[in-house]
């Protein structure tokens, strides 16, 4: 069955040639899908609104279309939050609060300058990195997001130091801190986050010296003669047989 419909625009008319579609039960108008062509048509020519700043006078060619769901901004808008979303360490997603589509980094390539192309082609690389698999370079100036599995072991001088594959400083990867020489873990971790230089150097002597912690007062005790049983002048505590 063939028939002609008209549809206006002003002082405009579209002129459409319908053929009906029957597939199975289901019947299909191609009037119904040259409706859907001439809204389309019609929405190009006017004024689309931005839901971020509420402008409501942008041309098309100011907007920018969501793939996925279809939501529409205006581009300086969407230029911001891809650079907000990206600096705070995740993928570009739809702007809509209520939207969980992501952006794609194809539909939005020309938006981007080189910095933002290559942050986010970062951010894509790291949401690959199963979470288990994750560490961060303890250098400030780096925070280089890395895989356990892609660091080696940079030296034989200890098992849990490594080096940071963006930066190249060395650091703990047991105590996630940079690379604390001439201390065990178990000495940095009693030091503490606030310790000083002097604490560090203490600890450093003290190892050499063969010395020993008090436990309950923390001050050093060093064995001149005697058993290999300690205790501690100052808090009477008495600290385990040590073999020297």
């Amino acid at each position: 069955m063939e028939e002609e419909g008209t549809l206006g625009q002003g002082d405009g008319s579209y002129h459409i040639y319908i053929r009906e579609q029957v597939t199975g039960n289901k019947t299909k108008s191609v009037y119904e899908r040259a409706m859907e062509t001439v809204v389309s048509e019609i929405s190009i020519h006017m004024p689309a609104s931005c839901h971020i700043c509420f402008d409501d006078d942008f041309k098309a060619e100011q907007m920018f279309s969501v793939p996925l769901c279809g939501h529409r901004f205006c581009i300086e808008c969407v230029k911001r939050h891809i650079e907000a979303r990206l600096l705070e360490g995740r993928v570009p997603r739809c702007p809509d609060y209520q939207c969980e589509s992501k952006l794609t980094f194809r539909s939005c390539a020309n938006l981007l300058t080189p910095k933002l192309k290559a942050m986010w082609e970062q951010r894509i690389a790291d949401e690959l990195i199963f979470v288990a698999d994750r560490i961060y370079c303890p250098n400030p100036r780096c925070s280089a997001l890395m895989s356990v599995t892609e660091l080696s072991i940079s030296t034989q001088e200890a098992k849990v130091r490594r080096c940071c594959v963006k930066c190249s400083e060395p650091f703990c990867i047991n105590c996630k801190v940079p690379w604390h020489s001439d201390l065990s873990c178990g000495d940095y971790k009693r030091l503490g986050p606030k310790s000083t230089l002097n604490d560090i150097k203490l600890i450093i002597l003290a190892n050499q010296k063969l010395w020993r912690q008090c436990k309950k007062c923390n001050n050093m005790i060093e064995r001149s003669e005697g058993c290999s049983k300690l205790t501690c002048r100052f808090s009477s505590h008495s600290l385990a047989v040590i073999t020297f």
